[in-house]
C-alpha cells in the first residue's frame, strides 16, 4: 500500500507540473469571483428544468467525483455546505480544456463558471463552459466509497476528515452557531463580554493541577489558567456588574472520552444575584440553546433520550445521596464514620481523607453522578471542596453552590459568591495548608484577589458552563475529540 501511495503522489505531482509547464500554475491564482455556493444555487434554482439557464453561475469548490462518459462525464464540486453536480461536455469546453478537467484528481480546488439545468434524474446540474485549476492536491485521498474512517487518523488528520466526512463538518457548524446563540442570548441580557489574561502569576478560580511555564523577561514562573473566575469578578468589583468570557482553560490533568486538558468554557458574574438567580438564567440558556440548534427538548444521545423539558430538578446533594443510596449524610459526625459508610458502598480513594466533606462529595460523584439522566441542578456542597463559595444560610457546613448535572456528567458550576476578603484568606490558607500536605489540586493564596475584595464585591452569582460536553450532546457526538478540531494526541506517524 505505501508503494502504491508514493506512486499515486508522485503521478499528481508531475500533473501538477504539466500545468506549470503550459502556464496554469495553480498556486499562482489569487482569487476566484464566486456568484454562488452550493447550497444557494440549490436554492435559486429549486425550479430549473431540462432546459439550461439563461444566467450563468460562477462558483468554486473541491472535487469530490468524476464519472466519464466517453464524450462528457459529471462531476462533484464541493463547498462548506454540500455538494452540486457539475456536466462537462467536450463540445462545450473545446478539447483542451475537456482533456484538462479529465486529468483532475479528487481534491483538486476548481472555479467553475456555466448554465444550470436538471438532469433526467432529476438532480440539479451546472454545464461548465469554463474552469479554472485554483489549487492543486498532490496527497491522495481516502478510497471515496469508504472515506476516512480510522479514528486516530481522522483526529490527526482533521482537514481530511472533514473534507471525506460531511457531518463532522456539521459538527463544527452547529458548535459555532451554538457559542454565537450563547453570545448573543448574554448580550441582549445586559452582559459584557470581556478578555481576561490565559498567562497568569497565580492560577486560580477551580481545584486542578495547571500547566506551568516561565516568562523570561519578567524572571517569573507563570501558568496557564485554570478558571477566569478570579479576573471575572475583579471586573464585578470594577463595576461592570453583568460580564461574562468564552474561551480556553487548562488542566494538567487525563484525557478521556469528556476531558480534554484545553477545554472552552463560559463563565458569567452578575452583581446583586445568588445562586438561585443563576439557576433560573442557566435553564433558560441552556435550554433555549437546545432549541436553536436541535429544534427540540428531546435530545438525542446514543441509546437514550434527554428530556430537557423544564423545570428542572433542584435537589440537595445530602438529598440526592439518600435518594440514591438510601444513605442519610446527616447521620455522619465524623470522618471515621463517613470513610466506613464510603468504603462500605466501594467508593475509591478515600482511605486517606481526612475531610467530612470531600468524602461526602466523594461518594455522590462516584455513586449517584452517574445515574442523573435527565438536567437536574445538584445544590448545597460541603464547604471543604468549594473555597471560594459563600456558606449557605443556615448551615456554615455547606455552601450555596449548585452543579448541572445531565447524562451523568457535570455541565456548569456556579455559586453564591464569597465575597468577605478575610474569610476568602482564611480559606485560601486552609487550602494552602493541604498543598503542603501534598494535595496538588488545592487554590493556591492570592492576595491580590483578596485586595481586589477588600474594595467592596457586591452580593454576585456566578456561573462556569463547559462548552465542548454542550456540543457533545447537541451533536450526539459520544467522545469530546468529535467536537474539538484538534484534540490533544500522544505524538504519532501521519
Amino acid at each position: 500500500m505505501a508503494v502504491e501511495e508514493s506512486d499515486l503522489k508522485a503521478l499528481r505531482r508531475k500533473k501538477l507540473q504539466d500545468l506549470r509547464d503550459r502556464g496554469l500554475d495553480p498556486y499562482q491564482k489569487y482569487r476566484f469571483e464566486r456568484s454562488h455556493g452550493t447550497a444557494q444555487l440549490k436554492k435559486q434554482f429549486e425550479g430549473v428544468g431540462a432546459e439550461r439557464s439563461k444566467e450563468q453561475v460562477s462558483a468554486a469548490g473541491r472535487l469530490m467525483g468524476m464519472r466519464l462518459h466517453g464524450k462528457a462525464g459529471f462531476a462533484d464540486l464541493q463547498d462548506r455546505d454540500g455538494k452540486v453536480q457539475l456536466y462537462f461536455k467536450l463540445d462545450d469546453l473545446g478539447k483542451d480544456k475537456f482533456d484538462l478537467f479529465k486529468s483532475l484528481d479528487i481534491g483538486d480546488i476548481i472555479g467553475i463558471k456555466g448554465h444550470v439545468f436538471r438532469t433526467k434524474m432529476g438532480e440539479i446540474t451546472v454545464a461548465i463552459n469554463d474552469f479554472e485549476v485554483l489549487s492543486k492536491a498532490v496527497e491522495p485521498y481516502p478510497e471515496k466509497f469508504h472515506g476516512l474512517q480510522d479514528v486516530e487518523m481522522r483526529y490527526r488528520k482533521r482537514h481530511l476528515d472533514m473534507i471525506m466526512n460531511p457531518d463532522v463538518r456539521d459538527i463544527f457548524v452547529k458548535r459555532s452557531k451554538m457559542v454565537a446563540f450563547m453570545r448573543d442570548w448574554l448580550n441582549k441580557r445586559g452582559f459584557i463580554e470581556v478578555e481576561t489574561p490565559i498567562l497568569q502569576p497565580i492560577y486560580g478560580g477551580a481545584l486542578a493541577r495547571p500547566f506551568k511555564t516561565h516568562h523570561n523577561y519578567l524572571e517569573m514562573d507563570m501558568y496557564l489558567r485554570i478558571a477566569t473566575e478570579l479576573y471575572l469578578k475583579r471586573c464585578i468589583v470594577g463595576d461592570l456588574e453583568k460580564v461574562y468570557e468564552i474561551g480556553h482553560n487548562f488542566r494538567n490533568e487525563d484525557i478521556d472520552a469528556q476531558h480534554n486538558p484545553e477545554y472552552t468554557s463560559m463563565e458569567l458574574y452578575q452583581a446583586y444575584a445568588d445562586y438561585n438567580d443563576i439557576m433560573d438564567l442557566t435553564e433558560a440558556l441552556i435550554y433555549d440553546t437546545a432549541i436553536y440548534i436541535c429544534g427540540t427538548d428531546k435530545i438525542p444521545y446514543g441509546d437514550r433520550v434527554l428530556d430537557l423539558a423544564k423545570p428542572w430538578a433542584r435537589v440537595t446533594m445530602h438529598d440526592a445521596i439518600k435518594e440514591h443510596l438510601g444513605l442519610d449524610i446527616e447521620k455522619l459526625k465524623t470522618v471515621e464514620d463517613a470513610k466506613a459508610e464510603a468504603l462500605k458502598l466501594g467508593v475509591r480513594d478515600v482511605e486517606d481523607c481526612n475531610q467530612l466533606g470531600l468524602i461526602i462529595f466523594e461518594i455522590f460523584d462516584q455513586k449517584v453522578q452517574p445515574s442523573i439522566v435527565n438536567p437536574a441542578f445538584i445544590i448545597d456542597h460541603p464547604i471543604e471542596i468549594s473555597p471560594l463559595a459563600k456558606r449557605k444560610r443556615g448551615n456554615p457546613d455547606l455552601v450555596e453552590r449548585f452543579e448541572l448535572f445531565i447524562n451523568g456528567w457535570e455541565f456548569a458550576n456556579a455559586y453564591s459568591e464569597l465575597n468577605d476578603p478575610v474569610e476568602q484568606e482564611q480559606r485560601f490558607i486552609e487550602q494552602d495548608r493541604l498543598k503542603q500536605e501534598g494535595d496538588e489540586e488545592a487554590h493556591p493564596i492570592d492576595i491580590d484577589y483578596v485586595q481586589a475584595l477588600e474594595s467592596g464585591l457586591p452580593p454576585t452569582g456566578g456561573l462556569g458552563v463547559g462548552i465542548d460536553r454542550l456540543a457533545m450532546i447537541f451533536t450526539n457526538s459520544q467522545s469530546i475529540k468529535e467536537v474539538l478540531l484538534f484534540p490533544h494526541m500522544k505524538p504519532g506517524a501521519v
